[in-house]
């Protein structure tokens, strides 16, 4: 019997749930194969915890080798989707193509750094977990060149920070980066003190939970010391800060930008109906007009039943959605027919740093260090593996009872020319 294959194009949480769900469901002769850049899975809502110093780089990602143990995972750049042959290309050792009888796109969305004049050049995204490690890294950096700096306006400068964006990204990276320079600064003796400011265009954080919670965020961070501020819209990000609508200037030495989103290039060019740069899609998250095609994550406009509604950009909906695509998909090879995607989402938390969090769960709000605990305790449960979950549980008490990491993760080589000996310069060697 032939073996037919299913590609799923993107590792995220979308595209490694439906092959996990599917490992053990499909009929003999059907594959898997995975086709992601990276090896691994981020866990993107624990970034800005590495931002922060709270978590290794590490400890948040797992290889997708270890969780869908029997797909075929090909760590590859994806470059290009032919509908009508019905083949991914893509670029790896060498180029290559995989023909595919059922295709699941989740690729996910990228930054959109085009929002706002300037911000592309200046300002440091948070998307994957090289932006994570880079932004570490600056903090740090930052520091280590304000201690050296004898002019005091040169070193507040250097040890200022602008976080643009009040939803949950820009909230917890604002909270974990205060913690971090405020637990770091005893280690810098010449540094007086440095400055978070969260800059957000909206009358209250955090948007998603209720006014209460967002509040409740809002006075909590201004406690931690961090500058907040509320109908603030940034028109421009240069080299020595942030520009407001109204004219104000934030000098700043870093710039970080959370807001705003854009398909992914791989979407943009398929031939396929689109709600706001995302895949139209039917409630069963089939693609209209292309058979055998599916999409769910960020990358799709995928309706929700219960509400009627388009589900959110969150990994939460992406985990849901991928447990219904792959009951579908077997549905369908069954012929059965399909179901459309319904879900009532659980609730939402955000950390808000100093140990404190906010959260909504089925109608109940919590805030505090309750919330927190419960924030720790749901990524510590979506953590794969025994292994990683107590890994990251005693990484976390680590870091609640010692100070931070404040080393400098470079990844310096070492040079692969030798040094030159004397024969070799251009100048007289020295006398005996």
């Amino acid at each position: 019997m032939a073996t037919k294959t299913i590609a799923i194009v993107g590792g995220g949480f979308a595209g490694a749930t439906v092959a996990r769900c599917l490992e053990r469901r499909l009929p003999d002769n059907w594959e898997i194969v995975l086709l992601s850049r990276e090896n691994f899975i981020t866990y993107n809502p624990l970034l800005p915890e590495v931002v922060g110093a709270s978590l290794l780089p590490g400890h948040v990602i797992a290889p997708l080798r270890q969780l869908a143990t029997r797909s075929r995972v090909y760590a590859v750049q994806v470059t290009d989707i032919d509908l009508a042959e019905r083949k991914v290309r893509y670029l790896g050792e060498g180029s290559g193509e995989i023909a595919f009888d059922e295709l699941v796109l989740a690729c996910g969305q990228r930054a959109n750094l085009a929002l706002v004049k300037g911000m592309a050049r200046y300002a440091l995204p948070l998307k994957t977990l090289g932006d994570s490690l880079f932004m570490r890294n600056r903090a740090i950096v930052r520091l280590e060149q304000a201690e050296l700096q004898p002019a005091a306006e040169q070193r507040r400068w250097l040890t200022s920070f602008v976080v643009i964006g009040g939803g949950f990204s820009g909230v917890e990276v604002a909270g974990g980066l205060a913690d971090f320079l405020r637990a770091s600064k005893r280690y810098y003796k010449a540094i007086d003190d440095v400055r978070v400011q969260l800059v957000h265009s909206g009358d209250r954080l955090l948007p998603e939970l209720s006014p209460s919670l967002g509040r409740f965020a809002e006075r909590r961070m201004r406690e931690q010391g961090i500058d907040v501020r509320l109908n603030a819209r940034c028109v421009r990000v240069d080299d020595r800060g942030i520009t407001l609508a109204d004219g104000e200037v934030m000098t700043a030495g870093t710039v970080t930008c959370t807001l705003g989103t854009a398909p992914n290039q791989l979407i943009a060019d398929l031939p396929l109906p689109k709600v706001r740069g995302r895949l139209e899609v039917a409630p069963d998250m089939s693609v209209p007009g292309a058979p055998g095609v599916w999409a769910l994550g960020d990358c799709a406009a995928v309706p929700n039943a219960h509400g009627g509604t388009i589900s959110p950009p969150t990994a939460q909906f992406a985990e849901r959605q991928a447990r219904q695509l792959a009951t579908n998909i077997v549905r369908k090879l069954c012929g059965r027919p399909t179901k459309p995607f319904s879900y009532r989402p659980l609730g939402q938390l955000s950390a808000i740093g100093h140990n404190k969090a906010v959260a909504e769960i089925l109608g109940v709000k919590l805030a505090g260090f309750v919330a927190w605990l419960l924030w720790r305790g749901f990524y510590l449960l979506k953590i794969p593996t025994f292994g990683r979950k107590a890994r990251l549980f005693l990484e976390w008490n680590w870091a609640m009872f010692f100070p931070p990491d404040i080393a400098h993760l470079s990844y310096a080589r070492t040079p692969r020319t030798a040094p030159k000996t004397d024969d070799q310069r251009d100048v007289p060697r020295a006398a005996a």
